[in-house]
């Protein structure tokens, strides 16, 4: 049987090319470099804080910032995978994570209504610098996040972006919180949390027009 050309077939495979394939190793590496790299930034421009290393840090700040930490990761890893999406793409982990996260904001709540003074947060000579520096510092880790979701396909564009967000924000949060030797349960659960919310927030709204395909 004789084919018939198909011109407009031809014209359309005449413009394709090979595109190197995603894979989820780049990504972990490429989150990796970025949270190495704001962690050398806070210790050139803030000096990371040699207290938690003799013994002057109190449990709250191994927590907190294990926390931070921990969110951040997770929150990243889904980012990562959902550029490749595939089915059972799951991401129990990340929302598990900033489940537990969560504890740490409340329970610096609860302590200040029970126990404590407002003033202990309205008035915190840190907090506001604390808030602001975890916040910037995350920027590293956002734009790597942002050019990796861009590189892909997320099928939700909505979630991926509120997950690199709040990765953003945790992971800057955390690099900082290793140089603040503040580390008292308010201080940490309301100014060292308040940049999770505002990358999210950033994430949620700012995130999805860049990287839909």
């Amino acid at each position: 049987m004789n084919r018939v050309p198909n011109p407009l077939i031809d014209e359309l495979a005449a413009d394709l090319s090979p595109v190197q394939p995603m894979k989820l190793v780049h990504g972990i590496v490429l989150v990796a470099l970025a949270v190495a790299g704001t962690i050398l930034a806070v210790e050139l421009l803030d000096g990371l804080w040699r207290g938690a290393l003799s013994g002057q840090a109190s449990a709250f700040f191994f927590i907190a910032n294990g926390l931070l930490g921990l969110l951040g990761l997770a929150t990243a890893l889904a980012a990562v995978r959902m550029a490749g999406p595939r089915v059972g793409n799951s991401h129990d982990g990340a929302r598990w994570s900033l489940a537990m996260f969560a504890v740490l904001p409340v329970a610096a709540l609860v302590m200040l209504g029970l126990h404590g003074d407002p003033h202990e947060v309205t008035h915190d000579p840190y907090g506001l610098d604390c808030f602001l520096a975890g916040s910037g510092f995350g920027l590293v880790t956002f734009l790597a996040l942002v050019g990796w979701l861009r590189r892909g396909a997320p099928v939700s564009p909505t979630t991926a972006g509120t997950f690199a967000g709040i990765a953003a924000g945790a992971l800057g949060s955390f690099a900082y919180g290793l140089a603040c030797p503040i580390d008292t349960l308010t201080h940490l659960g309301i100014w060292h949390s308040m940049p999770v919310a505002l990358g999210a927030a950033i994430g949620r709204f700012a995130v999805p027009p860049l990287i839909r395909w």
